[in-house]
Parts: C-alpha cells; sequence; structure tokens
C-alpha cells in the first residue's frame, strides 16, 4: 500500500463532522475560475449546500459522515450558466424535460429570456429544492410592439413587473424609440436592468446611452456597420443581419466595440443559433442527426427544420453572404474581447436545433472558435455572469459559495470539447453521479 493512498484512507475514518449532507470529492484537479490555474490534488468538501473546504488531499481530513466522489484525473470546474435560455410555462409538458437537460449537461443557473407569472413560483420551487433544476433568473413576459401600445402602456408595463418582483426586463422587436426610451428611463428609475434585442427604431448606440444591461445574439450589431449614409431600417437584413454582410464595413468594428465597452453593456452573442439557422457549410440532415435530438419531441426538430430550410430558401440568402456574416461576427467577438466588453455564455436554447443543455456546449466552443481561450469561454459561462449580476452565491470554486459544480473526466482548458465529458454533476449541494444523470436523460429519450 502506497503512502499516498494509506494517508488518504487515514482521512476518510479518523475525523468526525458536524457537517450534515456532506460530501468530499477527494484527489481533484480544481479549476476554481478566479485565475486560469490548476489546483492539483485537491479536496473538495461541501456541507449543507455550500463549498466548505477546499484543500491539499494529504491535508484535508474527511469526515466519516461525508459521502466521497473520487475525483483521481477529472478536473472540478463550476456549474455553467445559460445566459439566453426559454423555460417553459408550468403547465407545459416540455418543462420537466427541459430542465432535465439542462442539468444532466452541467447547467446550474438559467437566465429564462421569456418569462411568465408561473415563473415566480418555479424560482422559488427550485431555490427551495421543491423542484429539480438550474438556478432560475427570470424575466418578465416581453416588451415588444404586440405588448406595448405606446410609451405610457409601456410605463406601466415596467412598474407592474417590478412590482410582481421579476428579476430583469426582455426586450424584443417591434418598439419605437418612444416607447423604448420610456420603458429604459423607468428601469432605470426602479432599479431593474432591461435586456435582449436592439429594436430597429432604437439601434445599438441608442441601446447603449439609454443603458441596455446586455445586447443578446449580436442583435443590431450588424446594421450598424452599415456604411454612414446607409439606412439599416426595413427590416431587410433578415435573421440578425444574415442578408446583409456583404455591406457591412469591418473597419467601422473599433467604433462601435469603444462604445460597448465604455458604456458597460454585456454581450450574449448565442453563436450556435447564429451558425445552426443560417450557415451554408452545416447540412440540415446532420443537424437533425446528431445524438442529443433524440432527447426532443419528433415535431419539435421537424419544425425547427421547416425554420432552417425557410431562411436557407429566401430569395435574398445567400451562401457567401452568410459566410461573411460569420466572419464578421467572429471579428465582433474578438474586438470585444480585447475591448474589456463583458461577454456571456447563452445558446438560445431550446431553438432551431439548440437542444437545452447540449447547446451550451456547442456554444463554447463557438466561441473558442471565435478567438477566444478555453478559459475565457468559461469564464463566460461561470465567473463571468456571477460577475454580470453581482452575485457572490456562484460562479466560482470557492469557500462559502453554493455548490454548483460540474466533475469532468479531462481538462476543458486543454480542449474545450471535454466540457461535454460529465463525470457528475453537483447542484447546489446535491450530488448526481453519472448514472443518475444516464437515469434522468433516458427518461426523455425517444
Amino acid at each position: 500500500m502506497t503512502i499516498r493512498i494509506l494517508t488518504l484512507l487515514l482521512l476518510f475514518i479518523a475525523v468526525d463532522s458536524v457537517f450534515a449532507d456532506t460530501i468530499a470529492i477527494v484527489n481533484v484537479d480544481v479549476i476554481s475560475m478566479e485565475d486560469e490555474r490548476v489546483r492539483e490534488a485537491q479536496t473538495v468538501i461541501v456541507a449543507d449546500g455550500r463549498i466548505a473546504t477546499i484543500g491539499d488531499v494529504d491535508a484535508t481530513p474527511v469526515p466519516i459522515v461525508a459521502t466521497v466522489v473520487d475525483g483521481t484525473d477529472r478536473f472540478l470546474v463550476p456549474g455553467l450558466t445559460e445566459m439566453h435560455g426559454h423555460v417553459p410555462g408550468a403547465d407545459s409538458v416540455d418543462l420537466q424535460r427541459t430542465l432535465a437537460l439542462f442539468v444532466a449537461n452541467g447547467v446550474t443557473t438559467v437566465r429564462g429570456m421569456l418569462g411568465q407569472p408561473a415563473h415566480l413560483e418555479l424560482r422559488e420551487r427550485i431555490r427551495s429544492g421543491a423542484e429539480l433544476g438550474p438556478r432560475l433568473i427570470t424575466s418578465g413576459p416581453s416588451f415588444n410592439g404586440r405588448s406595448v401600445a405606446d410609451a405610457q402602456a409601456g410605463v406601466a408595463m415596467v412598474r407592474a413587473q417590478q412590482a410582481a418582483g421579476y428579476d430583469f426586463l426582455k426586450i424584443h422587436p417591434g418598439l419605437s424609440w418612444a416607447e423604448f426610451d420610456a420603458i429604459a428611463a423607468t428601469a432605470e428609475e426602479l432599479g431593474i436592468p432591461f435586456a435582449g434585442h436592439v429594436p430597429e427604431d432604437v439601434g445599438v448606440e441608442r441601446a447603449l446611452d439609454a443603458g441596455i444591461a446586455t445586447i443578446d445574439h449580436l442583435d443590431g450589431y450588424m446594421e450598424s456597420l452599415l456604411p454612414a449614409n446607409e439606412d439599416p431600417s426595413g427590416g431587410l437584413g433578415g435573421f440578425f443581419g444574415v442578408f446583409i454582410a456583404d455591406q457591412a464595413k469591418p473597419e467601422r468594428i473599433p467604433e462601435i466595440v469603444a462604445l460597448t465597452a465604455a458604456a458597460g453593456t454585456w454581450n450574449v452573442p448565442t453563436e450556435s443559433l447564429f451558425a445552426h439557422v443560417t450557415s451554408p457549410d452545416l447540412d440540415t440532415g446532420q443537424l437533425v442527426d446528431r445524438p442529443e435530438m433524440k432527447y426532443m419531441p419528433v415535431a419539435t426538430v421537424d419544425r425547427w427544420r421547416a425554420a432552417r430550410d425557410e431562411l436557407l430558401n429566401d430569395a435574398n440568402y445567400d451562401p457567401a453572404t452568410a459566410r461573411r456574416a460569420i466572419e464578421l461576427r467572429k471579428e465582433l467577438i474578438l474586438a470585444l474581447r480585447n475591448a474589456g466588453a463583458g461577454l456571456l455564455l447563452g445558446s438560445d436554447s431550446p431553438q432551431i436545433f439548440n437542444v437545452p443543455g447540449f447547446a451550451l456546449h456547442h456554444e463554447l466552443q463557438y466561441m473558442v472558435q471565435a478567438g477566444l481561450t478555453p478559459y475565457e469561454a468559461l469564464k463566460a459561462g461561470t465567473a463571468g455572469p456571477a460577475e454580470y449580476f453581482g452575485s457572490d452565491a456562484f460562479g466560482t470554486i470557492t469557500p462559502g459559495k453554493e455548490a454548483d459544480l460540474l466533475l469532468l473526466d479531462a481538462n476543458p482548458l486543454i480542449d474545450i470539447a471535454n466540457s461535454r465529458r460529465i463525470h457528475g454533476v453537483m447542484l447546489r449541494g446535491r450530488w448526481l453521479s453519472r448514472e443518475e444523470l444516464d437515469v434522468l436523460l433516458a427518461r426523455y429519450k425517444r
């Protein structure tokens, strides 16, 4: 018996503990996301849903009452945050499926981008442990051209949602500048963030000036790259500007990026969604045949196929222009990174060929393809969201934080694809082994 194994055995049996519901992940390499270091051969002790202790495996006692998880040759990272997710309603047959798919993929927090009153109760049920699911941060019903009749109606809607207890306001297309301005001013007065799309009548620069918290999908940025005398209105740009990328001037990128950084606005690019809808280099049949599609209803996948086919068959769609749009978006993402503007991980799932949870791992790869390092991409889905929310509850592996953790069989800093090699997930202290995750997924496999 080696000295190391003997030491571990003694640590397991020698120390009692006052902790209840205690789990020890032993001999694991920790990527805390406080920095890019890998802290090798650590023991992480979780008690009562929080990280209690992190220390060297040979010096950190393991409480007798602890459930022990072997972390040897594995890597512990914080749970992932989906910053642009959609959660079905409480009466939807898809609710449990969506929550389960998020959890099985290590997504421990979701910012719900299309809220409804039932989500306020769901948020509390998840928080209390009555419902298995990722921490939910939810908007209210969206502000758009149909829900907002005029500026006065927009103001009333802001006040009602803030009073109801929603976490933020979701902006959708169709708002006039007067309506958007009134909504923004009232949101600032009440201290509730607003985020999402950039209405055509507003544009990125005015949205930044108004204090939009996040711009999602890089919405409006392609239009902002058009020549100065070009009118971007009229709705001819297609899916987030895919039809007009041939007119965009990349030399305008530094200006709009500098304005974004100065405004303190974060971006949620949702590159996986854009590529899955618009890329001429992705075969629709191959997307349909991806392994994760077996967890979605056939009718849903058929709708996704039809939506993609509709765009690709549009008279305004040009494969070369679509490729240019994808490359320009990569340039934008890298320029935002270089300027210090915040980037957040989000996939807009469930959406076209973006299965909840699985899509976020695709998003990590797209962010790396855009030029981010694996660490930077992971930060956009861990420490970054916590910083954005101003939260000390999650985002890093630090004593005192809630225990939202992802145990991987390989190092994601070497290859971001290793984020998929999930050995287990911890959801606020509840450990779900690979076997338990497989059972959870099997419920929804067709």
